[in-house]
C-alpha cells in the first residue's frame, strides 16, 4: 500500500517550484491564481527570492504548500495514495491533494494560518529546540518540571523530539536535558513556539476560518497530527485541524500507525528530505522515496 506524505515548514529553498511552473499551462495558471489569492507574487519569491525572504512565515508556508500540491497535480494518475499524512503545515497540503478541500480554500487557510502564527509569535518571545538522543518520557518529564511554558511539540522519530515554549523555559529545559544525557539540545531558528499553548491567539483566529471552510471526505484516509489516527469524516477532520496549532505533532506515532495499517512504501511530496529521514528512523525496512523535482 502506497502512502504519500507532505512536509512542513523548514523544507523551503530558493528556486523551489520553478520547474513545475514551466511544466504545464494548468500548473502555471494555478501559480498565477495563487499570486492573486495571496495578494503578492509568491512565484517571484519562490523562484528568485533570497533565503531570508523564504524564511518569513507568511512566505514559507504558502510556498511549501504550493510546491507540494502542484507536484500532485503534475503527477496526475500517478498520485494514487492508499493513505496520506502531512507534518504540521503539510496536513493542509494533504487535504487539498486528496480533494477534501479546494485549492483556493487550502491556500487561503494556509495564508491565514501563517499570518496568525506570526502575530502570536510577536505577542510572546518564544522558540523551539530539537532534543536528540533521549527517550520521549524523559523529555516530557523535564518539560513538566521546568518553570514557565515549555511542552513537547513534534514527536518526529525515535530519539528526536522538538520542544516548544517561552525562550527562558526552553533554554532551562535544554540545560536539564543535556544533564540527562541528550546528545543534542539545539535551539531552532524559528519565529516562535509552534504547537504550544502560546499559539492560542492564532488558534482562535484560524478556528473561525476553518469553521467557515467547506471540507469533504478525502479520496483516502488522512492520518492527522493531533492523534496520529486515520480519518475520513469531514467533521472530525475539521475539528482536528482546529486543534492542530496548539497540540503536538505525533509524527512517530503516525508513521507507526500507517505501517500497522498496511503501508509498505512512503513517498514525500514537496521540497526537502526531512520526512524521509524521520520515517527511516521509525522503520528502515520500508521503501522510502521523495518527489521534489520533475
Amino acid at each position: 500500500m502506497k502512502a504519500f506524505v507532505f512536509p512542513g515548514q523548514g523544507a523551503q529553498h530558493v528556486g523551489m517550484g520553478q520547474d513545475l511552473y514551466e511544466a504545464s499551462p494548468k500548473i502555471k495558471e494555478l501559480f498565477n491564481r495563487a499570486n492573486e489569492v495571496l495578494g503578492f507574487s509568491i512565484t517571484d519569491l519562490m523562484f528568485h527570492g533570497t533565503e531570508e525572504n523564504l524564511k518569513e512565515t507568511k512566505v514559507t508556508q504558502p510556498a511549501i504548500f504550493l510546491h507540494s500540491v502542484l507536484l500532485t497535480e503534475y503527477l496526475g494518475e500517478q498520485f494514487k495514495p492508499a493513505m496520506v499524512a502531512g507534518h504540521s503545515l503539510g496536513e493542509f497540503s494533504a487535504l487539498v491533494a486528496t480533494k477534501a478541500m479546494s485549492f483556493e480554500d487550502g491556500l487561503t487557510l494556509v495564508s491565514k494560518r501563517a499570518n496568525a502564527m506570526q502575530e502570536a509569535c510577536d505577542i510572546t518571545p518564544s522558540t523551539m529546540a530539537a532534543i536528540v538522543g533521549l527517550a520521549d518520557e524523559i523529555v516530557e518529564k523535564v518539560c513538566t518540571e521546568t518553570d514557565g511554558v515549555v511542552v513537547p511539540a513534534n514527536y518526529n522519530c525515535p530519539g528526536q523530539l522538538v520542544i516548544s515554549g517561552e525562550i527562558d523555559a526552553v533554554k532551562k529545559a535544554c540545560e536539564a536535558l543535556k544533564e540527562k544525557g541528550a546528545k543534542r539540545a539545539l535551539i531552532l531558528k524559528v519565529g516562535g513556539a509552534f504547537h504550544s499553548p502560546l499559539m492560542e491567539p492564532a488558534h482562535e483566529k484560524l478556528a473561525q476560518a476553518i469553521e467557515k471552510t467547506e471540507i469533504h471526505e478525502p479520496i483516502c484516509p488522512i492520518y492527522q497530527n493531533v492523534d496520529a489516527k486515520a480519518h475520513t469524516d469531514a467533521k472530525t477532520i475539521k475539528e482536528n485541524l482546529i486543534a492542530q496549532l496548539t497540540s503536538p505533532v505525533y509524527w512517530t506515532q503516525t508513521v507507526q500507525n500507517m505501517v500497522a495499517d498496511g503501508a509498505t512504501s512512503f513517498t514525500e511530496v514537496g521540497p526537502g528530505k526531512a520526512l524521509q529521514g524521520m520515517i527511516r528512523k521509525v522503520d528502515n525496512s520500508l521503501e522510502i522515496t521523495g518527489i521534489e523535482k520533475i
